[in-house]
């Protein structure tokens, strides 16, 4: 195989892998419902061709055995039994290993465990397959290319087949016969003992074309099989909507492209306006208009569902039922809310982490649940949904909830926090997030070693986010993340603070008003303004930056929210909306939380970009002290 052809494989590989996962985690609360068992067998099927066709035999010759096991479940010769379930998700673990490069030894012990499970549970059933019904059409052009149906017929009688019969529906009018095209099928009987795959291989070079029902005698004919993935059919057939696939770095450096081109059409408009030249500017305003349309087009191909990410928590949960001994039941609301792919990729494993958390800390073991009045299952939701250009991801569980007590005594153990600090309640909470902080009393293969929410963390501030935490003793705990849809071009609010242009987040903005009179001087210590009837605070950004100089008249407040927050911020003036090019900082600046970034202005000049949630963080955090 060319490098093209393994590394897109791989790819259709893990998709159906994914796929079958996903069918056996349903099909194990849903055991008699055909449509899973169906799409099971499909992905098994096309998982074990498409991994023949591409040279991978130890992945054909795992699969072949799985199939039948599913193919017996299709035909209502075995049950789908939690004990086949489990053993074909750890089937599907050995699938992965093998397309990873890793020992097929282990295979041979599931296979064993395989056909001890369904020689019991064919035993238990009592139920004697019937034989198989199959009528086919060759292609009507086979001849030209050189088919030979008796030849086929003989390989089908080698096999068992008995009662053929051709099948004369076809036959057009003698006049409009052709000689050189096929009109007559075939319909015969095959033993029951043979399975699916051994009669599709008699076929192996007659499939173009071919038309095959297959199916047990007195049962309902299968629905037909899906048709291969696009990029593996040899010839694909048409669709309403075509697919391609391309590497992710094609897409990353398609953003980079676009990023420097809506620098580059700002500058072009900048210097359009400064001389004037009305050509020059209708020329700069269709750049303008195409350069946004490609960043809207390039950002939309980026989003992906958060549910592409999901799938990996259900089989987590399902496995944690056994290890932990708890029944846990996982639900997901808001799989279609959309992010950045870079933003779900780096999410991953935070939720991963958080899941295992709740199921290990938050729930309780089914005896205190029933002692407290709780249903016996634990609950575990996650939700995902939109609030203006962030997306609000919560991780919420119906177990025992935060002791704070006990979650500021360990950290006073560990030196987190001073034992005289005065700290609220949300602030205790927070504590979790701590580096080092664990409440687990012994170390386990889940929990106990003190990392992972500061992890959950650090991955939440790199992705610009924030993360709060809601808890009531014996209700659960709610972990709620706010993240930008992108990472790459957001509509930014260009300000001026003594003489510095800074760029603020467009979607944090709510609205601009004027700075009244009797709060224009820093000797004022009032640090609320009236707006429509609230108590809004503000931060004066010049003192928060430290800006020299004093401000000049008619100063601006810019309210922004964060996250539940709305607060307003002192600029001296506002100079307009742009595209804003995220520009990630030198690890020399990294520290610098209050800024998320820089952008390139249209006449080269940067401006630094601000982080609303961690400058409302740091501007309140300074009060608190100046307080004191």
């Amino acid at each position: 195989m060319t490098n093209d052809a393994d590394a897109l494989f791989l790819v259709e590989a893990r998709q159906l892998v994914e796929s079958l996962e996903q069918g056996l985690l349903d099909l194990k609360s849903r055991p008699d419902d055909r449509a899973l068992i169906d799409g099971v067998f499909r992905d098994l099927h096309t998982l074990k061709g498409t991994g023949a066709m591409f040279g991978q035999v130890e992945l054909a010759q795992f699969l072949h055995d799985f199939e039948s096991a599913f193919e017996a479940v299709r035909e209502g010769r075995i049950p789908a039994t939690p004990a086949l379930i489990n053993l074909g998700l750890k089937a599907r673990d050995h699938v992965t290993t093998l397309l990873d490069g890793g020992p097929s030894g282990p295979g041979a012990d599931l296979l064993a465990d395989l056909q001890d499970l369904v020689t019991g549970a064919g035993d238990a059933a009592g139920v004697e397959a019937p034989d198989w019904s199959l009528t086919f059409h060759l292609a009507p052009d086979c001849l030209v290319l050189g088919a030979r149906p008796q030849g086929l017929l003989d390989d089908l009688r080698s096999v068992g087949a008995s009662g053929i019969e051709p099948v004369l529906g076809r036959l057009p009018d003698l006049r409009a016969m052709q000689a050189d095209r096929l009109y007559i099928g075939w319909r015969m009987t095959l033993p029951s003992t043979l399975d699916e795959a051994a009669i599709r291989d008699v076929f192996l070079f007659n499939e173009e074309g071919l038309e095959f029902d297959l199916h047990r005698d007195g049962s309902a004919e299968p629905q037909p099989e899906e048709d291969p993935p696009a990029a593996m059919a040899a010839q694909p057939k048409g669709r309403e909507r075509a697919m391609m696939r391309v590497p992710a770095e094609r897409l990353d450096e398609m953003m980079d492209r676009v990023g420097e081109l809506v620098i580059a059409e700002a500058r072009l408009a900048e210097i359009a306006a400064r001389l004037g030249d009305p050509n020059l500017v209708a020329v700069a305003e269709e750049i303008k208009r195409l350069a946004t349309g490609m960043r809207e087009t390039t950002m939309s191909i980026r989003m992906t569902p958060i549910g592409s990410i999901t799938g990996r928590f259900r089989r987590l949960v399902h496995d944690l039922n056994d290890t932990l001994g708890k029944e846990i039941a996982l639900e997901i609301a808001g799989e279609e809310t959309e992010l950045d792919k870079t933003v779900i990729e780096m999410l991953a494993d935070p939720l991963m982490h958080l899941i295992r958390n709740a199921a290990d800390h938050g729930l309780e073991p089914a005896a205190d649940r029933r002692a407290l009045g709780k249903p016996e299952a634990g609950t575990i939701r996650l939700s995902a949904r939109y609030s203006g250009a962030e997306v609000v991801i919560t991780l919420a569980d119906d177990g025992r909830g935060l002791d704070t007590a006990r979650i500021r005594a360990r950290a006073e153990a560990r030196g987190l926090v001073a034992a005289d600090a005065e700290l609220d309640e949300a602030a205790i909470r927070a504590l979790i997030l701590a580096p080092g902080f664990s409440t687990a009393e012994a170390v386990t293969e889940l929990s106990g070693r003190g990392v992972g929410m500061d992890v959950v963390k650090r991955t939440v501030e790199q992705l610009r986010g924030s993360i709060d935490i809601d808890s009531e003793p014996g209700h659960g705990t709610q972990i709620h993340m706010r993240l930008p849809l992108t990472l790459a071009i957001i509509d930014g609010l260009l300000v001026e603070i003594a003489g510095e242009r800074y760029t603020i987040p467009l979607a944090a903005v709510e609205h601009i008003i004027e700075l009244p009179d009797e709060h224009a001087t820093a000797g004022n210590r009032t640090r609320f303004l009236d707006i429509r009837d609230q108590l809004v605070p503000f931060l004066r950004m010049r003192d928060l930056l430290d800006s020299p100089g004093d401000p000049g008249p008619y100063q601006k407040v810019v309210v922004v929210t964060a996250g539940e927050l709305r607060v307003g911020l002192t600029v001296d003036r506002i100079i307009g909306s742009s595209q804003t090019v995220i520009k990630q900082l030198s690890p020399l600046h990294a520290s610098l939380k209050t800024f998320s970034g820089a952008t390139v202005l249209g006449d080269g000049s940067v401006a630094l970009i601000l982080d609303v949630p961690q400058l409302v963080a740091f501007g309140q955090g300074r009060d608190s002290m100046e307080a004191a």
